[in-house]
Formats: structure tokens, sequence, C-alpha cells
């Protein structure tokens, strides 16, 4: 038999991507994001995306520890300080205008949350990296003053990671699911009563509905609406005012958007993504009283630099206390 009958495997420019979408995937509404503001000429693992009531953007930088502030509208970029504990992976803002800052810490037990004063000043531990074994990612507050963590620890085949909830006055903290594998991005639905839940390391998203208490599961209320597919997995996550979820996927250059219901409608790509460039999208986060959603990535793994991405949502953002 000559070897020109022989069946033959060939690229499609689909397949040719360094991270092909899904066929499924492939025909979501889907946009590119535009560049909006470099944040730094090295590589860095930008996180932690929070507006204060100001509309200026706070940002981490995961492994050197530096808090950023960028001023609005000139876009100038601050360093605020430089964190004292190791990794901090999120900023978010209290009623009391406050920073709160979750800490990974060693990514295996010595991982907190503290606060500080909007300029780094007068540092108050919160959750204490001696007193537990937590390596916090990621924190949402509810109206009340208390806030739900993910437990970043773990791996596929040892789920160690999970949610808490920590009431308004930090004395007490209750599990909400657990054995999780990595426990990343976490947000808060519009009503208080849906926590959504991004599993890295097992490329899930967790729906919980929560009773009016915040803490107790309905019954038959927490679920897995949705697999992820691909390396490395779902990351940082936010809300709309319609409820709709943006969920940022490390590794992939790109944020997926599903509805209220965990049913995916949409995804922003990074641009370069096809070429291996700005793949380590990590949280997005909108422009208060706007559409309009800011993405951080980065290209540490091509020695690129870091940015800022920008394009309109579904909706605008979720108008929570924090910005009243």
């Amino acid at each position: 038999m000559a070897d020109q009958h022989i069946p033959s495997l060939y690229y499609t420019e689909a397949s040719k991507s360094a991270v092909p979408l899904l066929a499924h995937e492939q025909h979501l509404q889907t946009v590119t994001a535009e560049p909006w503001l470099k944040i730094s000429d090295e590589g860095l693992q930008l996180e932690g995306l929070c507006f204060d009531r100001n509309h200026n953007l706070f940002l981490c930088e995961v492994f050197g520890g530096t808090i950023f502030r960028v001023d609005l509208p000139e876009k100038k970029v601050n360093t605020v300080f430089k964190s004292e504990k190791t990794n901090p992976a999120s900023v978010k803002i209290h009623k009391d205008g406050r920073l709160y800052m979750s800490y990974l810490g060693d990514f295996k037990s010595s991982g907190g949350i503290f606060a500080t004063d909007a300029d780094g000043k007068n540092p108050q531990s919160i959750v204490s990296d001696i007193d537990t074994e937590y390596c916090v990612d990621d924190l949402v507050f509810d109206s009340k003053g208390g806030f739900y963590f993910t437990d970043f620890r773990g791996y596929s085949t040892n789920p160690l990671g999970g949610v808490y909830y920590v009431s308004p006055d930090h004395q007490t903290i209750t599990p909400i699911i657990q054995n999780i594998a990595v426990a990343n991005g976490i947000a808060l639905s519009t009503d208080e009563r849906v926590l959504w839940v991004t599993e890295t390391n097992a490329n899930r998203l967790h729906r919980i509905s929560l009773e009016e208490d915040g803490v107790t599961i309905e019954p038959f209320g927490a679920s897995i609406p949705y697999h992820f597919t691909g390396h490395e997995g779902p990351d940082s996550c936010c809300i709309d005012s319609d409820d709709n979820l943006y969920v940022a996927m490390y590794g992939q250059g790109r944020v997926l958007v599903f509805n209220k219901s965990g049913y995916p409608i949409g995804q922003i790509l990074m641009p370069g993504r096809d070429q291996g460039h700005m793949l380590r999208s990590t949280h997005p986060a909108f422009i208060p009283g706007t559409n309009q959603l800011i993405i951080c990535a980065n290209d540490i793994e091509r020695g690129g630099d870091s940015w800022l991405f920008t394009a309109k949502g579904f909706a605008k953002g979720h108008n929570s206390y924090q910005f009243h």
C-alpha cells in the first residue's frame, strides 16, 4: 500500500494554538481584551485586583510581595508597600476602609490574613499563621463585615483545601466546604446566598447555596455545575450586577463567563495567547459603576512583562457596600 493512502493527522490553526479551546467553548461569544496598562517590564505574578471608594486600583505581586496602587484616571502606578508576609495573593477592602490581605506563606501551613491602613501602616493579624495551618488565597466580604476565604492547600489526589467563614468579630472560623484540591477564587452573589468557588487542581467550579445564616448549606445546595479542562486551571473570579460569574483561567490566557446557574455564556481572550503569551491570567475585576473589566496577566515563562488588560462584560460590576 502506498504511503499516500495511509490516513494522516495534520495541524489546523486551532490545534496549533499553545492553548487550544475545546470544541464546545469555541462557539461561545468571544472577545479579545485590549492592553490597558503595563505594570512592569518584568514578569510579575500579579493578583488581587480591588478598587477602593475613590476608584483607585489596588493589586499585589505574589512572589515579591509588592502592593501596588493605580491612581485613576491618570493610571499612575505607585508602589504602596511591601508585604511582611510571604506570598500575598489578594487585596480586599473592608467597609472600615482598611486593606485585608491574604497570604499563602510556604504553600503548606503558614498562610493567613492581615489588615493594614491604606498606606500599609498599623498591621493587624486577622487569621493567624501561628494558630492555623491555612494557606489563604482569596477572600470575599459579606455585608455584615464577616468574610469567606479559600484555603489553597493540597493537590489533585490530596484535597486538603477548603472554604471557611470568619465572623464579623473575627472570633469564629466556620468551615463551609472542605476536601478541595486547592481552593482558589471566591465570589458571593448579589443577594449573598450563593457562594462561588474555583478548585484549581481538580478543574472544578463549585456553586454553594447558603441559608440565611450564611454558613449553613441548603439541602442539596452544594454542586459542581462546570468541569474545566486544560492546564493549569481556574483562578480568581468576580461577579457583575446580573450575577454572571467571570473566572480567570490560569495558564490559559482567558476569562470564562458563566450565568447565575453556572452555564458558560462567553469568554475573553488575552491577546497573543495562541502564541503562548500572557497565559498567566489570574484575576478579573470591574471598574465600579461600569461594565469595564480589568484583567491581570503576565509573561513570566517567556521572560516578558506584566500587564492589565480590559474588555467590557455583560453588565455593570456589582455595586457592593464596599463602594458606598
